[in-house]
């Protein structure tokens, strides 16, 4: 990736998003993957201070993204759910804990519970339902790609603890649906055009 186009991403990200707040950023190209690290000051100019929400997060993903798409590098902004990601990423202070030697117990490496189960089947349902109308379709590139979308699907973290059937538990309220989804996802497509009548 180019790292100026990052900087300018990074530069065009901070004046959309961060507009009336003093910021600073630097550019580190000391890895395989040029970054920025921007740090800004918590309350802006008028007073009003910074408190960003989930939402707030995803929206500046999406904006850098769109940002760095208009550089001419490939970005996109998915949610963890939606590439079906079960990775726990630990905060800051217990990298630096683990660092120091302090660190007395390990966190979960890989989310559970029931909001996460929630959020992952519900990206899953979404999946199955794309899948389903390309199946439908009379196109061949169109049913390739539902084939595709279901391998996908199963080749994700959460795909295969679907399959195991670990994920799936008598607290889970909808356990029945996410099972719906999961074989609507593991139907085949079919390959050949069907014959009109």
């Amino acid at each position: 990736t180019d790292a100026r186009a990052v900087m300018k991403a990074a530069a065009e990200f901070a004046r959309i998003e961060l507009h009336g707040h003093r910021y600073v950023m630097v550019l580190h190209e000391h890895q395989a993957n040029p970054h920025v690290h921007l740090s800004v000051r918590a309350e802006s100019r008028s007073g009003e201070r910074l408190y960003p929400r989930k939402a707030d997060l995803h929206r500046w993903r999406e904006t850098f993204a769109e940002r760095l798409r208009g550089w001419g590098v490939e970005a996109e902004a998915t949610r963890q759910a939606t590439r079906g990601a079960t990775r726990n990423f630990d905060p800051i202070w217990r990298l630096k804990a683990r660092q120091d030697g302090r660190l007395r117990e390990v966190g979960a490496r890989v989310k559970t519970g029931l909001h996460f189960q929630h959020s992952r089947n519900k990206a899953i349902e979404a999946w199955a339902q794309i899948k389903l109308a390309l199946q439908q379709s009379e196109e061949p590139d169109d049913r390739a790609l539902a084939e595709r979308i279901g391998r996908f699907v199963l080749d994700t973290d959460y795909g295969k603890r679907l399959v195991a059937g670990r994920p799936r538990s008598a607290s889970t309220p909808d356990r029945t649906r996410d099972r719906a989804s999961l074989e609507r996802i593991l139907t085949p497509t079919r390959r050949d055009p069907e014959i009109e009548r």
